[in-house]
């Protein structure tokens, strides 16, 4: 709560915003300055993240119905917020658990950063779709195709870059951990879902046990 008050910080705030732009154009100046010469900030990265699950809250409601259809009875933000947040969150993880195995350079918070500042252009341009869909017609629906394809091949180039950059990898060594933080999530994932379930049917045994001892002494 101090920093509201705090005009140099909210500078700050801003510059290291305006240096995402630079990192879309300039992947490997940008992502090596991004760490090495402390050009970026965790509070950036929170607000690109943030960004970056606002509008895809309001790609998925504000989006034309001829390109996003969505039950609006089932609909839950939370979980279309976890479609960003967990996958960030696994492959920080992941990718840190793994490439201090390999001679990684990066630590947590900057491969945290890293990831976060390299979702500028998804933020960017899926936002210009939603106020597309507006204006195109279904027969010319490949534009807004073609952007969201733009989009997510940009958005994994920059990842791509931001790993080699932050660890000073070859760009060999680089896809090859990027693979292996990939099937590291997918282990982790996999382990959570058999820890929740074991912790669900250990929860269901002591609850039907808790039935049958007060169905036995009345």
């Amino acid at each position: 709560m101090k920093y509201l008050n705090d005009k140099a910080w909210w500078q700050h705030l801003g510059v290291t915003l305006k240096y995402s732009l630079y990192v879309c154009t300039h992947p490997l100046d940008g992502f090596w300055d991004l760490t090495h010469e402390k050009r970026g900030s965790i509070a950036a990265a929170n607000v690109i993240i943030t960004l970056a699950v606002i509008v895809e809250v309001l790609r998925m409601t504000l989006t034309n119905f001829q390109f996003v259809t969505i039950n609006m009875e089932y609909f839950n933000s939370v979980i279309v917020a976890l479609r960003i947040l967990l996958p960030v969150g696994l492959w920080t993880v992941a990718n840190w658990s793994l490439t201090t195995l390999m001679d990684g350079k990066g630590r947590m918070f900057e491969i945290y950063m890293a990831v976060c500042y390299a979702l500028t252009p998804y933020v960017i341009i899926n936002a210009i779709m939603i106020l597309l869909s507006q204006f195109i017609t279904f027969d010319e629906g490949s534009i807004y195709w073609v952007l969201a394809g733009f989009a997510a091949l940009w958005t994994g180039l920059l990842i791509l870059s931001a790993m080699m950059m932050v660890h000073d990898y070859s760009l060999i060594k680089t896809i090859l951990s990027s693979l292996l933080t990939i099937v590291g999530m997918g282990i982790m994932v996999f382990i959570f879902v058999i820890f929740f379930s074991l912790i669900s049917d250990a929860f269901s045994y002591f609850i039907s046990l808790y039935k049958e001892i007060l169905f036995r002494l009345m």
